[in-house]
């Protein structure tokens, strides 16, 4: 590979939400996990919040520091070079044609861009339709705002591959009043990419009922290697035309911190709504460095780094979920397709050896593995985890994980 994907980055005292231990013990809803404390003598993996714990793509450091090298950070427009890179990695990554600067608007957040699109479809107090287990950030923004979710569960085939329910979904459309549904592709926290039938079939029922739909996209470009990213937008024409489609480069390259995300609104109608209802804070705005670290990330070089990272995200999961098959019996996982999560189900493994999913997550946490609480995601007996991280510290953590919590 051209790029590190296996030392340790050491980001001690660097700002990293990811290695404070006191907010992941926070993050629980387990007051015994709230309580829990690191062993002397383990050191801390970080596998809770969803950040990478690798180094990113050079060209946005370059592009960054090219920008801090003048003096000058007064007001300013998004340069048609913004706009450009999106276009190119676009049509590039997703095979997205007939996408112009006019249909992408700003937005500081994928959040906000959902909470200001819900403002424009429905009133408070309005029903949302969303899909579970759901992101922890769909539940707080949603409720925070006086919206009222409605669960259409997902459920497990055969081969334990999770699936829409579309008679769920068609019923509680059909009952319901609801006009706006929450679309997450790829799905956060189970990490299924969707195929074109799913997709079609959905926009389908959402267009039979007359429902909007605001697709959650930041996944986007973190499919695993053998799966690929379909645009919500691009299954019809009807689905270009009532879809609001947000993405954004934090994800994939690690910009979380620097804040940004962007729309795509075919619509003119909800175009124009959207961007008025985001601007009604006054603080929906671009930061100038935030630009640049896009414009660096959506280069060649970002393409290739992106695909190294791909084939080590994918090496990762497959190790961590062969791992689980031959040496925690009990624990099951669906392998994702996208993302870099897993989501375990420890419901049989509990029961089997008469603990509680918190006394379970609290032995993770005493040696050293910060891992998240899953029923934040609607999963009762479920933990969330993240690998990307190197190798080494993903088998670390597992080797710990089976020695002193799954076999002690």
């Amino acid at each position: 590979m051209k790029y590190d994907f296996t030392s340790l980055l050491d980001r001690t005292g660097r700002d990293a939400l990811a290695l404070d231990v006191e907010a992941a013990l926070r993050s629980s809803s387990s007051p015994g996990m709230r309580a829990a404390k690191v062993r002397e003598g383990f050191s801390v993996i970080p596998m809770w919040v969803a950040d990478m714990n690798f180094p990113t793509v050079p060209t946005i450091q370059q592009a960054v520091i090219r920008r801090m090298e003048h003096p000058a950070f007064g007001y300013f427009q998004p340069s048609p070079e913004y706009y450009a890179s999106i276009l190119r990695w676009q049509e590039a990554r997703n095979g997205v044609t007939g996408l112009h600067a006019e249909h992408i608007g700003y937005e500081n957040g994928v959040l906000g861009g959902v909470i200001s699109a819900l403002n424009v479809f429905c009133s408070k107090g309005d029903k949302v339709l969303v899909h579970s287990p759901t992101y922890i950030g769909f539940t707080h923004s949603l409720t925070n705002n006086g919206y009222h979710i409605v669960h259409s569960p997902l459920r497990q085939d055969e081969h334990h591959v999770w699936r829409m329910d579309f008679a769920d979904m068609e019923e509680k459309l059909r009952t319901q009043k609801i006009h706006a549904a929450i679309f997450c592709s790829p799905h956060n926290p189970t990490g299924r990419v969707w195929e074109r039938w799913e997709l079609e079939q959905a926009m389908e029922l959402f267009r039979k009922y007359g429902v909007y739909v605001i697709s959650d996209e930041i996944w986007s470009d973190l499919t695993l290697e053998g799966y690929r990213h379909i645009p919500t937008q691009s299954v019809s024409d009807d689905a270009r035309q009532r879809t609001v489609a947000l993405y954004a480069p934090s994800k994939t390259f690690n910009l979380a911190g620097l804040v940004g995300s962007y729309h795509i609104i075919y619509n003119p109608w909800i175009r124009d709504r959207v961007e008025k209802e985001s601007s009604l804070s006054h603080y929906n705005s671009m930061n100038v460095l935030s630009m640049h670290a896009l414009i660096g990330a959506y280069q060649q070089e970002g393409q290739v780094w992106l695909d190294e990272l791909r084939q080590a995200l994918t090496e990762n999961v497959r190790w961590a979920c062969d791992y689980i098959d031959r040496h925690i019996p009990g624990v099951q996982v669906s392998r994702p397709q996208g993302t870099y999560m897993l989501f375990l189900d420890c419901t049989r493994w509990c029961a089997q050896h008469g603990r509680t999913i918190d006394q379970l997550q609290a032995a993770g946490v005493e040696v050293g593995v910060l891992w998240q609480d899953g029923r934040a995601f609607h999963g009762p007996c479920h933990i969330r985890m993240n690998l990307a991280l190197p190798r080494a510290r993903v088998e670390e953590a597992f080797r710990r994980l089976d020695r002193y919590v799954f076999h002690p």
